[in-house]
């Protein structure tokens, strides 16, 4: 199963702080709107999203149809069909994609231990 581009999603109190604190890092600006209040920041193969007042808890995300510089991969596994297979092996969803549908779609899961993981297809 191909998952696509890994990003840390990380849940900020302050996106400026935490922008100022992980360029101290290494890290830089690749994409994101910070008047939205998140961000995508980069070091070599390494992303973290930093999101403010978006959601609780840090998110291990998934990308099915990019690589880690968010470019389209000419073949992936579609997010459906992660779907299909996970719930074949019995994993619970918490959100899951129309299984008829097709492009942009998500779902989202828990680990054994309540970390949170986001599978989330662009394309």
């Amino acid at each position: 199963m191909k998952l696509g581009a890994f990003s840390v999603s990380l849940s900020v109190k302050d996106l400026q702080a935490s922008k100022a604190f992980y360029q101290k890092l290494g890290f830089e600006k690749f994409g994101g709107e910070e008047d939205q209040r998140w961000l995508i920041m980069k070091n070599g193969d390494h992303i973290i999203g930093l999101f403010q007042g978006m959601f609780e808890g840090n998110v291990l995300t998934f990308n099915p149809g990019w690589d880690q510089d968010a470019q389209t991969l000419n073949a992936f596994d579609d997010v459906r069909v992660i779907q299909r297979h996970l719930q074949s092996q019995g994993v619970e969803l918490k959100e899951t994609a129309d299984p008829d549908g097709s492009g942009p779609a998500h779902i989202s899961l828990l680990d054994p231990d309540g970390n949170a993981i986001l599978i989330d297809q662009h394309v």
